[in-house]
């Protein structure tokens, strides 16, 4: 059965690196991390050949003082997020896009504070991603909309009443707009194993 957190989010929460547990459901607040909240889509800014969309598969989530990593497995072009995290300040340091077999990596370097107050909202993460070619970019813009925030705040008290009257905290990471190259990385398509094996 889906936690509360888990059905929300409609991710799957993982931990990779020096981490310590992330919290599988949404608990009261005051009784456990504060909770972050946000959303991301991936969209391409050009023409592609390619038959599959581009998707946002993880970002990773790296407490700057204690290097704890955090990854996000979000498998969607739009979806919302959230996660439970130690008071901190945190840099989204890793993304990574996936477009059927095809997948790429880009490294990130956009910061944001996480209070001891219950409820942080990081905003909308809009990804461009590039058409598939040479020394191709990925565009992160991050915005503050109400809307997304509005239906983000309605659908957690929906799941969990203790939220409501709950202030949220909205925190812009800086800088908002970056850019980074994007590297292909395995699992590439798997073909050429099979021929591998059937040489002759």
């Amino acid at each position: 059965m889906r936690t509360a957190l888990a059905w929300f989010a409609g991710i799957t929460l993982s931990c990779v690196g020096c981490t310590t547990g992330v919290p599988s459901q949404v608990e009261v607040p005051g009784k456990s991390r504060p909770l972050v909240m946000g959303r991301v889509i991936a969209v391409i800014t050009g023409e592609s050949q390619r038959m599959y969309q581009p998707q946002i598969r993880s970002f990773e989530l790296e407490d700057e003082r204690t290097h704890q990593r955090f990854t996000v497995d979000v498998q969607s072009d739009d979806r919302q997020f959230t996660i439970a995290l130690p008071p901190g300040n945190y840099r989204l340091n890793r993304v990574q896009i996936s477009e059927g077999p095809f997948m790429s990596m880009a490294e990130m370097n956009t910061s944001f504070s996480v209070k001891q107050a219950s409820l942080t909202w990081v905003g909308t993460w809009r990804f461009g991603v590039d058409s598939p070619r040479y020394g191709r970019m990925v565009a992160l813009s991050i915005v503050m909309d109400a809307d997304d925030r509005s239906r983000a705040e309605s659908f957690l008290v929906q799941q969990n009443p203790a939220f409501e009257g709950i202030p949220v905290t909205p925190v812009l990471p800086d800088p908002p707009t970056i850019e980074a190259r994007l590297y292909e990385v395995m699992p590439y398509p798997r073909y050429q194993s099979y021929f591998r094996r059937h040489n002759w």
